[in-house]
């Protein structure tokens, strides 16, 4: 939860050097807002729990944070805080809508829509902000195109709005007095309407596919269904702008020997992996569930009814499974799958189109740019706060 005031005098340090509690058996805890929890911390307890049936999100949706929740995550009908049978029907619509064919198609014009922000970042040369120029807009770029909100008419979704919508939606903590209502009511909206129009009319788009395979399903709720659409356009797109801000600053910050390696398809994929999977979003350090039955974590046997606090930061820190670390060869794979998605039922429907975005912009940045270097030191980046995910407010470079 980034929810430090956007004026603060203290630096904050970039998200890959957050400190996470060391990897250890299940122990007890107490979380921001004093609920009792069992803290959950080693990579193979941290993935069991996230796939044991007895282990649920369900009615979680006010339990952890202290102060405001963000609409993402105390909405009931968001796809994150359901479990069981209705869970399970809204994720079939989901894949329906997600097929290996589907996504394969994808590919090609997401990897134009990032060589075109590769191109305009050239062409205009330096001193330039890649926030502005590139984690920004290419991004943008792929949600409106993959869900079809591109065009002059009633369908059309402009940056600024998309960007006032979606900070409405990903509000958390903060300043009491900021009130997003009614933006969330003008995007509520805006997807209630969409939905109408493209049972009427259906293309090739997302959302089409989520409509259609809803309706053929019969049974997902309206309300899940909007909330589904309104969270891969908003959250989808600012999840990308994020984890590719955070690794340009690592990148370029810390590992400027490795930056012209990316020219390497082969390198590029492992090292998305590695950086995904050691560098969080935000600075939150777990996610609640609960149990529905006793269950033996690590040789912990934790009662029905406890909340678990699942750190997936440091599941993937555990030096049991992962002794390497960030700072070893990027270029290597992982020793095991990370848990930067989750894993399990909740596992994240998006993650292809961040992976599959990550790689395009950095092998394409690289290749054009290989003497890319920042302007401005860590310690002296700003920073968005005040929503569910923390990135750079602007990464100064030259080249």
């Amino acid at each position: 939860m980034s929810t430090a005031a956007p004026d603060t005098d203290t630096p904050l340090p970039p998200l890959h050097r957050l400190p996470f509690t060391p990897a250890r058996p299940p122990h007890p805890t107490t979380l921001p807002d004093g609920t009792p929890a069992w803290l959950v911390t080693r990579y193979h307890d941290v993935r069991q729990a996230l796939g044991d049936p007895r282990v649920t999100r369900a009615d979680l949706h006010e339990v952890g944070p202290a102060g405001n929740t963000a609409d993402v995550a105390a909405n009931p009908a968001s796809l994150f805080n359901q479990d069981g049978p209705a869970h399970r029907r809204l994720r079939a619509t989901v894949q329906k809508a997600f097929t290996p064919r589907a996504i394969a198609g994808w590919q090609p014009w997401v990897a134009a829509a990032v060589q075109q922000a590769v191109d305009a970042l050239v062409a205009g040369g330096p001193p330039a902000d890649l926030v502005a120029a590139f984690t920004r807009p290419v991004p943008y770029a792929v949600t409106t195109r993959l869900m079809g909100l591109l065009g002059d008419g009633p369908d059309h979704l402009d940056e600024d709005r998309l960007r006032r919508w979606t900070l409405a939606l990903l509000a958390q903590g903060g300043d009491p007095s900021e009130h997003h209502g009614e933006a969330l009511a003008e995007f509520q909206s805006f997807t209630y309407e969409l939905i109408e129009r493209r049972r009427r009319k259906p293309g090739d788009d997302l959302v089409s596919r989520l409509v259609r395979a809803a309706d053929q399903d019969g049974g997902v709720p309206e309300d899940a269904l909007a909330f589904l659409v309104l969270g891969l356009t908003a959250s989808g797109n600012e999840s990308v702008t994020g984890a590719l801000g955070n690794a340009l600053v690592y990148l370029l910050g810390e590992r400027a020997d490795h930056w012209p390696r990316l020219a390497d398809p082969g390198i590029t994929e492992h090292t998305v992996e590695r950086l995904l999977h050691f560098i969080p979003l935000g600075d939150d350090e777990t996610t609640a569930r609960r149990t529905d039955a006793p269950i033996e974590l690590g040789g912990v046997t934790i009662p029905a009814g406890a909340v678990l606090a699942v750190s997936i930061g440091s599941a993937n820190r555990d030096p049991a499974v992962h002794p390497d670390g960030l700072d070893a060869d990027l270029g290597l794979p992982l020793a095991a799958p990370t848990l930067a998605f989750s894993a399990g039922p909740h596992y994240c429907i998006g993650a292809w189109r961040v992976r599959l975005e990550m790689r395009e912009s950095l092998r394409r940045l690289a290749t054009a740019l290989p003497g890319l270097r920042l302007t401005t030191p860590l310690d002296r980046l700003p920073w968005q706060l005040g929503t569910t995910t923390r990135g750079p407010a602007a990464v100064p470079v030259t080249w």
